[in-house]
């Protein structure tokens, strides 16, 4: 048995249904799980390992549900800096020609390691660019979330609809509808885990509704619910998007989407900046979710999620980072910041509150990834959390609301520790799973050879 006592913590913030909040308190994480929490916890007679925590608050490990992690090797690319979504896709998938497997490996050891220097402990990334020849990336991907020791949902992305069709990504990116699918059972019968605390869970995740096929669409719908599993893809991020719909498929996004089957419980979609308010009625009523990325719509001018309406209303909506070249870094926690500034600024006193941005990256985030072990903690739940020192400068006079702190006060510096199922897997600076020096090293040698595709 393996456990992990987080002792005397200065707070511990719960984010469960109630919202609770312990002063002075223990966390006791066995064999992956919490089996203990609050005051005056009872502790087996030997534990592995004991943190202090008496200058720290706990917090549930950070949920992020969408994530490129290839775009790593593309990050501050001063040509498209100006750009919005489809020029900037359609310069960048030049240079994502030349991906192979090596950098798709490199790419995730660093957007994950990046995440969890952030208190970030899953993982979901939509991974869709297979240049020809190379098959077996999402397969590198799980390795390298592995390594770093973080949960991983690993979406089987795709492209079937070039340009040749109408589509926007090169014919070079683009994949048969029976290759995809082929692909995407393959790596659901070897990976996918759905018992509680699993580590890695498959996605079946079209691109977009202008990069895939119809019959792409509801195929992947039909495996996926053959198999259990979630569906996930792009959707009403641009009005470029809704352009090309209406002219193509003569049908707004979402109502395309609802033709094919994409609606449900098991469905989320990122972005969702330009729903109408009927659409999110239609959300709500289906129990779709919604993964708002709002640093990634600022950067692109995409828009600004109705985010307000959504969660009135009663949209399971999470937290999410997107593209590393669309933000460009993978840190929740500034995601968090951004998240509640935006609001704010659009909603005046009718905003989500702190502690309410905090509840997307965590237990709404876990809500759309289809996890009740996740999201909060309490007992019985997995001990994933991460832990902040607050005895700092930059804290001081900001502890009336813990729970506020992320959102309203920002953390911008690297958490002290990442807790993932009872494990620590990044403290006081040092990630434990990968050689972080080393790491660097390739990414930017595989950097510089993608910029030669333009």
């Amino acid at each position: 048995m393996s456990s992990l006592l987080i002792k005397n913590a200065k707070t511990i913030v719960t984010m469960d249904k109630k919202r609770n909040v312990y002063h002075n308190a223990d966390l006791l994480i066995e064999n992956g799980f919490i089996t203990a929490l609050g005051t005056n916890v009872s502790v087996p007679s030997q534990v592995d390992r004991i943190i202090d925590a008496s200058n720290m608050i706990v917090y549930p490990g950070l949920i992020n549900t969408h994530h490129h992690l290839y775009q790593v090797l593309t990050r501050n690319y001063p040509r498209v800096q100006q750009m919005e979504l489809f020029d900037w896709l359609k310069t960048l998938y030049r240079l994502w020609r030349g991906l192979n497997d090596e950098m798709v490996y490199t790419s995730a050891l660093v957007g994950l390691g990046e995440l969890v220097k952030y208190g970030c402990t899953t993982c979901c990334d939509h991974h869709y660019v297979f240049p020809q020849g190379e098959s077996f990336l999402i397969d590198r991907q799980i390795e390298a979330a592995r390594e770093v020791g973080v949960r991983f949902y690993a979406c089987r992305g795709s492209m079937s609809r070039g340009e040749s069709d109408g589509g926007l990504p090169p014919d070079s990116l683009v994949q048969t509808t029976k290759e995809i699918l082929a692909d995407s059972e393959r790596l659901i019968k070897t990976y996918h885990d759905p018992s509680p605390g699993s580590f890695v869970q498959i996605v079946l995740a079209p691109c977009s509704p202008f990069s895939v096929t119809t019959e792409l669409l509801v195929e992947s719908a039909a495996l996926a619910r053959q198999y259990n599993v979630r569906l996930h893809t792009h959707l009403a991020e641009t009005l470029d998007e809704e352009a090309f719909c209406l002219e193509l498929l003569g049908k707004r996004p979402l109502e395309y989407m609802e033709s094919v089957g994409w609606l449900g419980e098991d469905v989320w979609y990122a972005h969702g900046i330009h729903f109408n308010s009927e659409e999110i009625d239609l959300l709500a009523n289906t129990k779709t979710g919604v993964a708002h990325c709002p640093v990634s719509n600022e950067k692109l001018a995409s828009g600004t999620a109705k985010i307000k309406e959504m969660l009135d209303k009663g949209v399971p909506v999470g937290l999410a980072v997107d593209g590393s070249a669309s933000n460009d870094c993978s840190n929740l926690l500034a995601e968090i910041r951004s998240c509640f500034l935006i609001h704010r600024l659009n909603n005046s006193a009718e905003a989500p509150s702190g502690e309410d941005i905090l509840a997307l990256a965590t237990n709404g985030s876990a809500r759309l990834l289809g996890r009740n072990d996740l999201g909060s903690l309490e007992i019985g739940k997995a001990g994933d959390c991460f832990l902040l020192n607050v005895n700092r400068l930059e804290y001081a006079g900001t502890l009336d609301d813990p729970s506020a702190l992320p959102a309203v006060v920002g953390i911008n510096r690297p958490v002290d520790f990442t807790i993932v199922g009872g494990k620590v897997i990044f403290e006081k600076g040092i990630l434990k799973g990968i050689d972080e020096e080393q790491v660097v090293a390739k990414a930017n040698q595989m950097s510089l050879k993608l910029r030669e595709y333009l």
